[in-house]
């Protein structure tokens, strides 16, 4: 297993791929990718090249989040858009794409307590046996960013993809991750989050969820979360046989850089990545939490940390 703390240095010394003009040599190609509920409709990017190339399939965060890495009128970020352009550059296609539920793939979740958290592993078994067949890649290299972390490091074991990349990937259970905010409420908040917590784990639906509690255990999402609570990630990336990437920032406030340590020891074919001053959304923010919640709304033009592109295409272009 490997440790890299990346500065400017180590990225000059270390990325020796040109970067050329491919903007006006691009093929893009709206795709569909039909599913047991409705399509999800993603974008192919592919440079213009007469030799095989590699191909990156990027996978969204939680939430509603769209293949740019926006989500309603919450997150203007463009993080993955703005992924996909800096590796093309480098010469590498990419395959973004809508999940279920979110901007153009909004219709394809019909009936909420039958969605299941497997279902975006299921789509994105898809979307990588579709790059597989294509003909002009020569590698598929799964990215999976927040919540696609883990959907894609389980979806790159199914299909033997040639390479991993977690990017701002929780390291611990989802419900390890809940019962440590929840023991932040005020204790009487506390008791009644943890209780209906406990029951869920146990693959029980909660009933007469109280007003107060409907944000977080919905009836309609519970399914989804029981679902959820069978994943570990450090188990489910120790099962990788393929390279594997794990990238965090120290200014990412959801997910913190011990998460990524703990990936890395569970992860015996990992290297891991650490960059300072990158935050959750991939871009450049400072240490102060308000101005990093800032950059959740008002920087959707603001590139992605550049430390983190030279590591990606290095990763990516490694024998």
């Amino acid at each position: 297993m490997k440790y890299i703390l990346l500065c400017a240095f180590l990225l000059l010394a270390s990325v020796a791929y040109t970067q050329k003009n491919y903007d006006t040599l691009v093929n893009i190609t709206n795709i569909t990718i039909p599913t047991n509920t409705g399509n999800l409709y993603g974008s192919l990017t592919v440079p213009n090249l007469k030799n095989k190339m590699p191909v990156a399939l990027i996978i969204a965060g939680s939430g509603p989040t769209d293949k740019n890495g926006n989500s309603g009128k919450v997150l203007f970020a463009n993080s993955y858009k703005i992924l996909a352009d800096s590796l093309l550059k480098y010469g590498i296609a990419t395959l973004r794409y809508d999940k279920r539920g979110a901007g153009e793939s909004a219709l394809s979740i019909i009936d909420p307590l039958t969605f299941r958290f497997n279902n975006y592993v299921t789509d994105a078994v898809d979307c990588i046996k579709l790059l597989q067949v294509d003909k002009r890649f020569s590698q598929v290299i799964v990215i999976g960013h927040s919540e696609g972390s883990l959907v894609g490091m389980i979806a790159a074991r199914i299909t033997n993809a040639n390479k991993y990349i977690s990017l701002a990937g929780a390291g611990y259970p989802i419900q390890d991750v809940l019962r440590k905010q929840f023991k932040a409420q005020p204790e009487a908040y506390q008791n009644m989050l943890l209780t209906r917590l406990d029951t869920l784990i146990t693959g029980k639906l909660l009933t007469n969820v109280p007003k107060e509690l409907m944000g977080i255990f919905n009836p309609a999402t519970q399914p989804y979360l029981i679902d959820w609570f069978t994943y570990n990630p450090a188990k489910e990336i120790a099962k990788l046989t393929i390279p594997t990437l794990i990238v965090n920032g120290t200014t990412d406030i959801q997910v913190g850089v011990e998460e990524a340590e703990h990936l890395h020891k569970a992860s015996k074919k990992s290297t891991l990545a650490i960059i300072s001053g990158m935050n959750h959304l991939l871009k450049d923010a400072p240490v102060d939490r308000m101005l990093i919640l800032a950059t959740y709304t008002n920087a959707p033009n603001a590139p992605i940390n550049s430390l983190l592109v030279g590591y990606i295409v290095k990763y990516i272009r490694a024998k």
